[in-house]
């Protein structure tokens, strides 16, 4: 049985692998994630087929930044395509492009906060302002729902500080940086278990690697959804 609260990020190299792995997973999942790293290896077009041949959920990973005129055109043109979620980074004048492009159509704008590969250290290279990743990433979130964001991108170790946020009421809180016990880490820093993110406040969990690397991908799956329906 699906759980639309998991999202499978097909991380993977090409259409044709997202493809199998969507194929050995069959009804087990409902909701897909496709992002950057297969955009030129036919991910528009994978989204597609699972969205409108296979009745799956599409979340199109993309993080859009850009100058206000071409984030909304971008974003009208993702939104033809009937998917479900679109990230861009949670600026507030970004969100409030996407959120026009998006103007009359069901397509979600989720505001990315802090990626969850990144750590204090990582800010300090990258001039972000001092201070407690947490903090940061609950004032970028309040700031993106204050702009119109459908929701937030943030890591599971700050769902709870922003889903007691008042501008967080009706909004979604979408976590990668999801391990089921026991996984590799491989480049996130900010981890939780699939039920701590949800109990914490998430309405879905990413979860790629652990689940299309695994020898049986629906057992992997469908581990984690019993671990969902315990909370």
């Amino acid at each position: 049985m699906s759980d639309d609260r998991l999202i499978v990020a097909l991380d993977v190299a090409n259409a044709i692998e997202g493809l199998n792995v969507a194929e050995r997973l069959g009804a087990t999942v409902d909701f897909y994630k496709i992002g950057l790293g297969m955009l030129t290896g036919g991910g528009l077009g994978l989204a597609n087929e699972l969205k409108h041949e296979q009745g799956k959920r599409i979340f199109l990973d993309m993080k859009f930044f850009d100058i206000g005129a071409t984030v909304e055109k971008a974003v009208r043109g993702i939104a033809g395509f009937d998917f479900d979620f679109l990230t861009v980074h949670g600026d507030p004048q970004v969100v409030r492009a996407a959120k026009e492009g998006a103007s009359g159509t069901a397509l979600k704008i989720l505001a990315v906060t802090i990626l969850t590969s990144n750590d204090r250290a990582d800010l300090d290279a990258n001039l972000i302002i001092p201070g407690d990743i947490a903090d940061i990433v609950t004032t970028r979130a309040a700031r993106a729902f204050e702009a119109g964001a459908d929701g937030v991108i943030a890591s599971p170790q700050e769902a709870a500080l922003i889903r007691a946020l008042p501008q967080a009421k009706g909004r979604l809180i979408v976590t990668p940086g999801v391990r089921p016990g026991g996984a590799d880490l491989g480049d996130q820093k900010r981890v939780a278990t699939p039920a701590h993110a949800i109990a914490a406040g998430a309405d879905h969990i990413v979860i790629g690697r652990p689940i299309w690397q695994a020898p049986d991908p629906r057992a992997a799956a469908q581990a984690i959804l019993a671990e969902l329906a315990t909370v």
